[in-house]
């Protein structure tokens, strides 16, 4: 549960290569470009079990030889695009789409779930990694796109009635596959033309940065849009990209500002640590930044890349909607993209502007609310009901928020994939504006599933998206139990009485600290180290150059000329005279209001063999309940010197 200080989900860009072409490995094994020469509707490819070779209409080339795995004829997934056009793009970490025509095939790597239209099936072998190569059982996934397979003499004969015909292509042509000639992302707003060799790689989770490449590895391209309300020059835009790449430890051999044209821009052409030339572009406009990020592995000097001015001057910051000839690539449906992780089963619709970590199931923006999701297992016996985990919730608020601070507005049910569950509505605040929120608890195969919606006061278009993102909700129940074994209860709902010893050998000291509080920094044989929880924060800094009697009387400054200015953001409660852990230590004492939030900051200073001690404490007026403050002083009274 977030609940602890709130942070905004922060995300750096990069080039998601990282100077090297070796990302594209496993995308290469995926897709390869469509067959050239193939003008007949009709395609049939031919394979055989242990043979590399495969034809497309009598047309031989070399595969990776396929296999057999659990009795199931498996096949490089790469000879669907041969054969068929078959679109493939790798999602996340290990899922793969194919698109034929009306047909959608999901596949999960090493596991055999999947979606054919929508439908999840079981397959009798899974997807997995062969010496590079990805193998897939052959019958379903031709199935699954709407193929008829056949069997001769030990050959397995695929067809498929291809609609669109198919033209020999040059390297940089226009692929003209379903009558596409560009393609590009409708949410961003920005379009390129779309040669046969481009294929859709693995980008960013929110689309902001989308990677394609070709079947040899040769080509990779990029293209990143990030938010930027102060308008750049193509000076600008020039010192960025330089100083990016030096930062890379990459060598700039040519750099430009282009001022002709309808949008002026900046490009370098740079060598990376492994010998492969870049061009790196970046656009201004529509108070964006767009940025092309685009490799040549055969490319030897920097004049080679001018041959693909004709695919990088078609950039446009630009998307035409009403161009039946551009391809979208972005999944922004209703205002909703998609998100989720397979590895749980979980997927899901998000808001379209969020920032998206399917790793950790974590969607939002900063201010404008937030959605979490975990799994964890069900506890057992009376406690392992659905009611009992609500009223839990509820006892955390009791616990975490003062009476005047939250407010349980009621359970209601619900059912997700065919499993009933619930949904409580709460209401609570940090003491500046209140966050509505939708706990979301769905029980099965002895695992919890847990959603937070959360929708901060003022935020309309968050709180209208609720309704179309629980309706968006679909889980795999038996993914989880597949995949893992027991996984530990929401830490949030620990019990805060229960607390954990750590000590530092360094800094010779003891503490126990409660474990329903998170970690911020927790390695005890550094100096400093930090935890967080519900409107709260524990800081414990360790110095050994610096005297007591010094930080006190900086402090004593500090905090005396603060109170000396009548404000009412500040009041200085008292500076006493305390003991800790027996050794004499002052303690100050502070209520501030910051950003609308009044809370209260207790700072103790304290020596002891050389070494001078500060713990801060921070606790929100509205989380400053009996258990948080009980919390506090067990963790206080804890602290011990040792030899």
């Amino acid at each position: 549960m977030i609940k602890g200080e709130r942070t905004g989900i922060s995300r750096n860009l990069r080039k998601m290569a990282v100077g090297t072409l070796s990302s594209a490995v496993l995308l290469a094994a995926l897709s390869i470009p469509a067959w050239g020469d193939a003008a007949s509707e009709k395609r049939v490819l031919t394979v055989q079990s242990g043979s590399s070779k495969a034809s497309v209409n009598g047309n031989a080339y070399e595969i990776a030889k396929p296999v057999v795995k659990q009795g199931v004829l498996m096949v490089p997934l790469s000879v669907f695009k041969k054969a068929f056009g078959t679109e493939i793009r790798l999602e996340g970490e290990n899922r793969v789409r194919l698109l034929q025509g009306p047909h959608t095939v999901v596949l999960v790597i090493d596991n055999k779930t999947a979606w054919i239209d929508g439908k999840k099936v079981q397959l009798p072998a899974a997807p997995t990694m062969v010496s590079g190569t990805l193998m897939v059982p052959l019958r379903n996934v031709a199935s699954g796109i709407g193929a008829k397979v056949t069997s001769t003499q030990g050959k397995l004969s695929i067809s498929l009635n291809v609609t669109d015909k198919e033209e020999q292509r040059d390297e940089d042509a226009i692929n003209t596959s379903n009558g596409k000639t560009r393609i590009g992302n409708s949410y961003y707003g920005w379009s390129i033309n779309y040669p046969s060799w481009m294929m859709v790689g693995r980008g960013s989770d929110d689309e902001s940065g989308t990677a394609f490449n070709d079947a040899a590895g040769r080509y990779y391209l990029e293209v990143h849009v990030t938010p930027q309300e102060v308008e750049l020059d193509t000076d600008d835009l020039l010192e960025q990209l330089v100083k990016e790449v030096e930062a890379s430890g990459d060598i700039v051999l040519h750099e430009q500002k282009i001022e002709a044209g309808a949008l002026p821009y900046a490009r370098i052409v740079s060598r990376d640590v492994d010998g492969v030339l870049w061009e790196s572009r970046q656009y201004y406009d529509n108070k964006k930044l767009y940025e092309l990020y685009f490799a040549d592995a055969e490319a030897v000097h920097y004049r080679d890349m001018d041959k693909h001015a004709g695919l990088l001057d078609s950039f446009r910051t630009s998307y035409n909607g009403s161009d039946k000839s551009l391809k979208d690539i972005s999944t922004v449906v209703n205002g909703l993209r998609e998100a989720g992780n397979a590895e749980y089963g979980i997927r899901l619709m998000v808001p379209a502007g969020w920032q998206i970590d399917n790793r950790e199931m974590l969607y939002g923006a900063e201010k404008r609310g937030y959605l979490s999701v975990s799994v964890t297992s069900a506890p057992t016996g009376a406690n392992g009901t659905l009611a009992a985990w609500a009223q839990r919730l509820q006892d955390w608020f009791a616990e975490s928020f003062v009476k005047d601070a939250y407010q349980i507005i009621g359970v209601t049910p619900v059912e997700i994939s065919g499993v009933r569950g619930q949904v409580q509505e709460v209401r609570y605040t940090y003491g500046d504006k209140w966050i509505t929120e939708y706990e979301v608890m769905v029980q099965k195969n002895g695992y919890r599933y847990y959603l937070e919606y959360a929708v901060p006061e003022g935020q309309e278009a968050t709180a209208a998206s609720w309704k179309k993102v629980l309706e968006s909700v679909e889980i795999d129940y038996e993914a989880v139990p597949e995949n893992f074994g027991r996984i530990g209860e929401e830490g949030f709902l620990t019990d805060k009485t229960r607390m954990s010893a750590k000590s530092s050998r360094t800094y010779r000291y003891h503490i126990d600290i409660p474990k329903y509080w998170e970690p911020v920094r927790d390695q005890f044989e550094q100096e400093n180290i930090e935890y967080a929880f519900a409107g709260g924060r524990f800081e414990l800094a360790v110095q050994q150059d610096t005297t007591a009697e010094y930080v006190v009387s900086q402090l004593k400054r500090y905090y005396n000329e603060a109170a000396s200015v009548p404000r009412a953001s500040f009041k200085l409660l008292g500076i006493e005279q305390t003991k800790v852990a027996g050794v004499p230590a002052v303690s100050f004492n502070v209520h501030q209001v910051k950003n609308g939030i009044e809370y209260t900051t207790r700072e103790l200073v304290f020596e002891n063999g050389g070494n001078t001690y500060t713990i801060i404490t921070t606790l929100n007026d509205a989380n400053a309940t009996e258990a948080q403050q009980a919390a506090l002083d067990r963790t206080l009274s804890s602290f011990e010197f040792v030899k």
